[in-house]
């Protein structure tokens, strides 16, 4: 799925979200900020920018885990850049995390509940890690609620993305466009934002805070860990 995509992510990511990626992942790193952690796992983390951002705003050491090798290559790449500031990343898969319970201070994670077969088991996963009082935050994408934004946004997705990734990024970028905008739909029907909402619960994350982003195309959720 992510082959060929590492090397332009950070770029074509900004550019087809016409700009609010960076914006979104500022209200994760905005979220977790006040917590003034130590140690923040980022699960996901791709090429970690979010990591990076983290670390930028809190001063926090980060451990970004991923399951793609490509991403992490890209990923290390952009720490070196940064001046090789203590971001460690590592190859994890989001349900099996090699970390102890109660670990760290912090635990993100972006774009990923929609590529685990069990996102409960995954949330509680990530839930365990985490100590107790600690900020556990979420980027991801969400089908916006308002009837004349969700044609909108069915518009795009299903139409102009793969041809503006095509144009932009090539094949890969084009088999991406055309499977995100359904994968989100199927994902969202079949596990609603309010079944999101009860699995944190159920994980033992309390306070919960939706924010819904960029006409609803965006979401970012957190919450503490109990």
């Amino acid at each position: 799925m992510f082959t060929g995509l590492p090397a332009s992510y950070d770029r074509l990511a900004q550019w087809l979200s016409f700009g609010q990626n960076a914006r979104w992942r500022m209200a994760l790193v905005d979220a977790v900020a006040p917590s003034r952690p130590s140690l923040v796992l980022d699960v996901a983390t791709g090429t970690a920018g979010v990591a990076l951002a983290l670390h930028r705003r809190t001063g926090a050491a980060v451990v970004g885990v991923d399951l793609d090798d490509g991403m992490l290559r890209t990923g290390l790449d952009n720490v070196r850049r940064a001046g090789g500031p203590p971001v460690a990343l590592a190859r994890s898969r989001a349900e099996q995390l090699p970390i102890a319970d109660a670990t760290v201070d912090a635990c993100s994670f972006t774009y990923l509940l929609r590529y685990v077969d069990d996102p409960a088991a995954t949330i509680r996963e990530m839930a365990r890690v985490v100590k107790p009082g600690g900020v556990v935050a979420n980027l991801d994408f969400l089908v916006p609620a308002q009837p004349l934004w969700r044609n909108a946004w069915w518009l795009y997705t299903r139409t102009a993305l793969p041809l503006a990734g095509l144009a932009t990024g090539g094949m890969p970028w084009y088999r991406v466009g055309r499977f995100l905008g359904p994968s989100i739909s199927e994902h969202y029907r079949r596990f609603p934002l309010e079944w999101t909402v009860r699995a944190w619960n159920e994980a033992g994350i309390e306070g919960v805070t939706v924010r819904r982003m960029s006409l609803g195309g965006g979401l970012v959720m957190w919450g503490r860990r109990g």
